[in-house]
């Protein structure tokens, strides 16, 4: 088990350190991430080859809709006091909606993984969200600091 996680965090390791900025790269760092979550979850869960078929194609469209959602939510904010009172409360309603609507896929796929999973691995594949997404971060973090160290930032 230990062998497994310590492959998954390197190979998590060695995925950030070719993040580049063009965003063809940024696909293919996505996909790279994306292959580590299905893999770390996988072991995580302990997923039977049963489960996994009906689990990813649930999980992979909640995904898929939650970054919809947060492009949505992550316009580009020129200038705000650009903004009249009128627009501000639309982008107001926008991200109460994106909040809204977040919530119910949330739910949806909640609701849609008791079919296969119980409650409890619900729970835990909550708090593995989390841990890989501190994981991700930690990571990147690490990555930009050593590139401005090395004058490459």
């Amino acid at each position: 088990m230990k062998k497994y996680i310590f492959i998954v965090l390197f190979l998590f390791s060695a995925t950030l350190s070719f993040a580049q900025e063009d965003s063809g790269e940024r696909d293919a760092q996505r996909e790279r991430i994306k292959a580590l979550k299905v893999a770390y979850f996988t072991q995580e869960m302990n997923f039977t080859d049963k489960v996994a078929q009906k689990f990813w194609p649930i999980y992979n469209e909640y995904e898929s809709k939650r970054r919809e959602l947060h492009r949505r939510e992550h316009i580009e904010l020129d200038n705000i006091s650009c903004y009249n009172e009128d627009q501000a409360d639309e982008l107001l309603d926008e991200f109460l909606s994106i909040e809204s609507e977040e919530y119910k896929i949330k739910k949806q796929l909640f609701k849609e993984l008791k079919q296969i999973i119980s409650a409890r691995d619900i729970i835990k594949l909550h708090k593995l969200e989390k841990e890989f997404h501190k994981k991700l971060i930690k990571e990147y973090r690490s990555k930009r600091d050593k590139d401005i160290s090395n004058g490459n930032g």
